[in-house]
């Protein structure tokens, strides 16, 4: 069952052009999840990715942090129709976790500690599109916001930037991930108001 926190301030703005259709802009970061908070050590987190041929590329805590951050300021969309405006994040864009994996097939999965999936085309994750982010407004990602690490792909509603990511999967077919399966549209292009099926 989903657990939401309740009472986060925002305020409508809808004239203004960044805040896509349907949205509000949020003053806080709310935190909404499918299930309780993972505790995840960072002796045991590790990230990989499953490529076709079930070749895996992975990475512990330490290897993960000596690879090239990147500062990220950013838009963020949550479906149930918050945003905030220029969020800062750090982290390892999927072009450099992507560099030496190779695949013929078009869509991922994103897996979570916890059990949590979400699909994403490839290309919704390279050309500078995404990131594996361990940081937020300059402090370590909180657990609640899906720290230790979270996937980042702010062009789409936030459900697709999974918390306590531990890896991508790669797919021929564009299979639908946990909210995907329960309603949620396919893609979720926030400026299209992809929701819902």
């Amino acid at each position: 069952m989903a657990q939401f926190t309740r009472g986060f301030g925002a305020r409508r703005r809808e004239s203004d052009p960044k805040l896509p259709p349907g949205q509000y802009l949020a003053t806080d970061f709310p935190v909404l999840s499918a299930g309780p908070t993972p505790k995840i050590p960072l002796t045991e987190w590790a990230f990989g990715i499953v490529a076709e041929s079930g070749d895996v590329t992975s990475w512990s805590w330490d290897e993960f942090a000596a690879l090239p951050h990147e500062d990220v300021t950013t838009d963020i969309h949550c479906v149930t129709r918050w945003s905030k405006f220029d969020t800062t994040w750090r982290g390892v864009s999927l072009d450099t976790l992507l560099a030496d994996v190779s695949s013929e097939y078009e869509y991922v999965m994103a897996h979570s500690y916890g059990g949590y999936t979400t699909n994403v085309p490839l290309a919704d994750l390279r050309g500078g599109k995404a990131w594996v982010v361990t940081e937020y407004d300059g402090k370590p990602l909180d657990p609640e916001h899906g720290g230790p690490a979270r996937l980042l792909v702010p062009h789409l509603y936030f459900w697709k930037s999974a918390k306590w990511v531990r890896g991508l999967s790669m797919q021929k077919r564009d299979e639908p991930g946990f909210w995907e399966q329960n309603g949620y549209n396919i893609y979720g292009d926030p400026w299209k108001e992809e929701r819902y099926w």
